[in-house]
């Protein structure tokens, strides 16, 4: 798996965490939210994702004109058959790309309502199942808000993450400028060192990574922390401890681990819970922001003992 994020670094420069966070995204089946500024490389961390795996990849520039037909796809007439077809959208892919998603209308953002929870689109009645794995990593500009619609809970919480890429080091974009200098735009391709076939087993092997029941009552006591803040209006969903779960379970597989220990959960806690998050009107006017609830969680709930390298777990 650390081939997988040393391949993607060679396009991504100095973006480990980020990197390690999308890929174990994927792994757990999730898709992930990234609240960025333009020109940070959140095509180019999706592209180069698809590209290391071996998975389809398909861009949609989410615009207030488009239309749920344009991402799903319609049924036309086949004059030459003589019946009806379906023609498929940009949706039938591995990793699709929602730049800008907060651009659309509300009917259009919901039409990714059904792909993202349940891996399949309905059209005039008929279900068509989307490939295997299907993800949608969305991107959505947080500084600039108009023509925009900001995006319903309920579509936010079926993210599985959400998280920023940010600006680079100093020394990581005179690395970034000096490789379009003299090699274009060339050296962000990336070698393709995983299969598809490969991609389902390690999913499959997830279960089998060791949560304990101390590290289960840690992840819904951080996850109910942040309901009973008074900064708070609305907390994180049980969808969301089980978010936390499923991150800190793959970051752990990640680090070539078979078992959860609280350092895990503590670095996916911001990635899972904060994008859930909702402020009182009272604590916005205050510029109280999601994040420092997450991190006064993790600072103020206590965290399980780690098991020893030794411990047999259940």
């Amino acid at each position: 798996m650390r081939d997988i994020i040393d391949e993607m670094n060679h396009a991504i420069h100095g973006k480990d965490e980020v990197v390690e966070l999308v890929v174990a995204s994927v792994f757990a089946g999730g898709h992930v939210l990234l609240e960025d500024v333009p020109g940070v490389a959140k095509t180019l961390l999706a592209r180069s994702l698809a590209g290391t795996l071996g998975l389809g990849f398909a861009r949609i520039q989410f615009t207030p004109d488009l239309l749920p037909s344009d991402i799903i796809g319609l049924t036309i007439w086949d004059a030459k058959n003589q019946h009806m077809q379906f023609k498929k959208g940009p949706i039938f892919t591995n990793i699709l790309l929602a730049d800008e998603l907060n651009r659309a209308s509300p009917k259009t953002q919901s039409a990714l309502l059904e792909a993202m929870a349940e891996s399949q689109v309905t059209v005039d009645g008929v279900t068509y199942p989307l490939p295997d794995p299907f993800i949608v990593i969305a991107t959505q500009n947080p500084i600039e808000f108009e023509g925009t619609y900001p995006l319903p809970e309920a579509q936010v919480d079926r993210f599985l993450a959400a998280t920023t890429i940010g600006y680079p080091s100093q020394t990581d974009e005179e690395q970034i400028v000096n490789d379009h200098l003299i090699t274009g735009l060339t050296n962000t391709s990336v070698q393709q060192i995983f299969h598809s076939e490969q991609l389902q087993e390690v999913r499959e092997t997830l279960p089998k990574v060791f949560v304990s029941d101390a590290i289960v009552a840690y992840i819904v006591a951080l996850t109910r922390y942040t309901r009973d803040r008074s900064s708070v209006s609305l907390g994180a969903s049980p969808r969301g401890a089980i978010a936390l779960a499923l991150l800190a379970r793959a970051s752990a597989a990640v680090a070539g681990r078979d078992f959860v220990t609280p350092e895990d959960v503590k670095a996916m806690a911001l990635p899972a819970l904060g994008h859930r998050i909702r402020l009182s009107p009272e604590a916005w006017i205050r510029g109280v922001r999601r994040e420092s609830i997450v991190k006064e969680a993790v600072q103020a709930v206590p965290a399980p003992v780690t098991l020893n390298e030794g411990s047999s777990p259940r």
